[in-house]
């Protein structure tokens, strides 16, 4: 079948491009260096042609509150609307476990408003609800910095990699929709300061990681389960340890 990535060129689009691929199917990656822009719509009628099916991966080039959401909300709105124009029957798109537990957080919040456009749109679809990806971890750290040092809360903390949420996005993309939700997280569950002191560690980076309760999280304080799945979730097969050795030595 046909599926179009939206944000295809992209850490988690590129791995899934390649995966469909491999399986048989045309996978077609868009963003705005393949001409498809969906905050103007340019391209998008062009390349929805024929597909059955539509995956968004994109992302916001800003995390500024008013600016993600309206990011967003106008993609999500473009991307929709020419959906239904093109008669695609399946919308698949990437979200975050806990969005709705963490609101006051701008990211999440635009999520949040992405979803809603989703659910209301007609379209049938599915949404897969990731925690954080690996890829992402150094990223964590450095917005926890104070003071030079490394600020993390003792919560659970239940990283994914990359190749393991391509995997679980094929699945859903290629299966029927679920007009729901699925969540899938790592193997391994942690206490965020200890996964953060100890991949501190295996980087060679020298910061301290200080164990504090209140430590924000892009802004938000968290709770216990604010970062991982409350119920049942899928589970990627890929260890952080195991994944920081294949990405040191390229393999």
């Amino acid at each position: 079948m046909k599926i179009v990535v939206i944000g295809g060129t992209g850490l988690i689009g590129s791995k899934l491009v390649k995966k469909l691929g491999e399986h048989g199917h045309e996978a077609v990656a868009a963003s705005p260096q393949t001409g498809v822009n969906t905050l103007t719509g340019e391209g998008l009628a062009e390349v929805l042609a024929g597909a059955q099916v539509v995956v968004d991966v994109s992302n916001s080039p800003s995390f500024e509150r008013a600016a993600v959401l309206k990011f967003f909300e106008t993609s999500t709105g473009n991307l929709l609307a020419a959906e239904a124009e093109a008669g695609v029957g399946h919308h698949v798109a990437v979200s975050i476990v806990g969005t709705e537990r963490m609101p006051d957080n701008g990211y999440f919040a635009a999520k949040i408003a992405q979803e809603q456009l989703i659910e209301k749109s007609g379209i049938p679809f599915s949404l897969v609800h990731s925690t954080q990806f690996f890829e992402f971890d150094r990223g964590i750290a450095d917005d926890a910095m104070v003071d030079g040092k490394v600020h993390m809360a003792p919560v659970l903390f239940q990283p994914i990699a990359g190749d393991d949420v391509a995997q679980a996005v094929a699945r859903t993309a290629v299966g029927s929709p679920l007009n729901g939700r699925v969540e899938i997280a790592g193997p391994e569950q942690f206490r965020m300061d200890e996964f953060f002191r100890q991949a501190l560690a295996a980087w060679g980076d020298p910061r301290e990681v200080v164990t504090d309760p209140h430590a924000r999280y892009f802004g938000s304080e968290l709770s216990e389960r604010s970062l991982v799945p409350i119920a049942d979730a899928t589970l990627g097969t890929i260890r952080y340890h195991d994944w920081l050795e294949s990405s040191a030595t390229g393999k």
